[in-house]
């Protein structure tokens, strides 16, 4: 196909989605399967914490991660004022973490009080025991897209402690709910 003449572009107007529209989204983006992992950073000498499913490698070369956070939540806030934070990729054994971490209304105070975890040693930030990796990172970019924030790191330390085992999986989070692989 050859294009000989200037490219026209269509402009939209924005509108608002309706709920309809907003419902239908949720519905049919829970059809990806997405690792569940928990983000984590200390700020102002409080430890936050939070279990994620929307997080992505962005480059090996230098190793790059990128987690989106919603904007108005107490983790966004706290990961985009320290400048660091860790992420632990969970197991299926890790879903009690998982769902605690993941309810609203969790305390400020004591928020890892029920989460077996040591400190990364690059940035202090909780890394989960027993996680299938861990990375910790240097935030180098914070862009706002709609409700959220999504964070970009450089990583700066990274490693595994999760003892394999035939059953090991990764946690999932698909239609709605938590969800392991299944040997074959």
């Amino acid at each position: 196909m050859e294009i000989t003449g200037p490219l026209e572009s269509q402009q939209f107007s924005p509108q608002e989605p309706s709920q309809d529209d907003i419902d239908e989204y949720r519905r049919l983006s829970a059809e990806q399967a997405a690792g569940v992992a928990v983000v984590s950073t200390v700020w102002k000498g409080r430890d936050y914490a939070a279990t994620v499913s929307a997080y992505l490698s962005v480059s090996y070369d230098p190793p790059t991660m990128l987690v989106s956070l919603y904007e108005g939540s107490r983790i966004a806030q706290a990961v985009a004022a320290s400048g660091q934070w860790a992420l632990t990729i969970l197991t299926t054994d890790q879903r009690r973490q998982a769902n605690w971490l993941a309810s609203p209304g969790t305390p400020v105070e004591g928020l890892l009080a029920q989460v077996p975890f040591r400190r990364g040693p690059a940035t202090g930030c909780a890394v989960l025991d027993g996680g299938l990796a861990y990375f910790e990172a240097a935030t180098t970019a914070v862009h706002e897209a709609a409700t959220h924030l999504l964070v970009v790191g450089e990583v700066v330390s990274m490693g595994s402690d999760a003892q394999w085992h035939p059953g090991i999986s990764p946690l999932l989070h698909y239609a709605g709910d938590y969800r392991s692989l299944k040997a074959q």
